[in-house]
């Protein structure tokens, strides 16, 4: 009898870890935000720079340009690349990037030589 009933239980620890395994790849969707600064990125790269950009090479200049995006600089650098007469790669997606908000001047100074020994 104890034995029947210790088969039973493993049986269906077994049957409940194998649910929870065939399970676990489509929950895991539901922690990740489809509403991320990187899809709205593609989104509007896809409506504003369809000219020069398909779908995979603005996925790519959107992941590309994270560090704008935090900045919420986002949609400028869009707007030059739909601004830009050059197909949508890498150079493109930096060139702008670096022409939009503090770093459109080029970031500060550089350090000053170091002294001379005579």
């Amino acid at each position: 009898m104890a034995f029947a009933h210790a088969r039973r239980f493993c049986l269906t620890v077994m049957l409940a870890g194998g649910v929870a395994a065939l399970a676990a790849p489509v929950s895991c969707r539901v922690f990740e935000p489809s509403n991320t600064p990187i899809d709205a990125c593609r989104r509007s790269c896809g409506v504003k720079a369809k000219r020069q950009c398909n779908e995979a090479e603005c996925e790519r200049g959107c992941e590309f340009i994270l560090d704008r995006l935090v900045e919420r600089e986002g949609e400028n650098v869009i707007a030059c690349v739909a601004s830009s007469p050059r197909r949508c790669t890498d150079v493109v997606w930096a060139e702008c990037a670096a022409k939009v908000g503090v770093h459109a001047d080029g970031g500060p100074p550089g350090p000053p030589p170091p002294p001379e020994d005579d």
